[in-house]
């Protein structure tokens, strides 16, 4: 199969194309996507956030677009509270990138736009959480990735 990652397991639907082409079967977004790396990691971090941190999968959005500097950027996944506010971005990246600052300053980019309190950056073997206090400006690096309860309790 794919890389083994530092997350939970899940059991997804894969297909083979006549192309040789694997998909996996996105349920977030109701269809089949190239299975890739990051769509590895990503698929994942989604069954690890609803399965284990109690993110109601009707309040995650899957790869979006965002408008920022008149240009269309994509983020990952980003959770909402039940009110409607964005809460939470997640950036994932393929087990074989490294995270970087690069890394971080694209989802500190989409988060100018979106203003969640809560930034997350996973490769599928390193994982990376941060609160923001946007009114002092400043940003803390967290022990773990935050369940939904904690998030929607500092999104209020």
């Amino acid at each position: 199969m794919m890389h083994p990652l530092n997350l939970p397991t899940i059991t997804p639907r894969v297909r083979s194309l006549e192309t040789g082409t694997k998909e996996i079967f996105d349920p977030f977004r109701k269809k089949f996507v190239r299975l890739t790396p990051e769509e590895w990691v990503r698929q994942h971090f989604l069954g690890f956030m609803v399965d284990q941190l109690g993110y109601p999968a009707s309040l995650i959005v899957v790869e979006a677009s965002l408008i920022f500097n008149r240009m269309t950027k994509r983020f990952d996944i980003l959770a909402y509270t039940t009110t409607g506010k964005p809460c939470l971005v997640v950036e994932c990246k393929a087990p074989s990138i490294a995270i970087t600052q690069h890394v971080f300053d694209q989802v500190a980019m989409y988060n100018m736009t979106l203003t969640v309190n809560y930034l997350v950056v996973t490769n599928g073997l390193t994982h990376f959480a941060c609160s923001i206090d946007h009114q002092k400006r400043t940003y803390g690096f967290l022990k773990e990735i935050p369940a939904y309860k904690e998030v929607e309790r500092g999104s209020g």
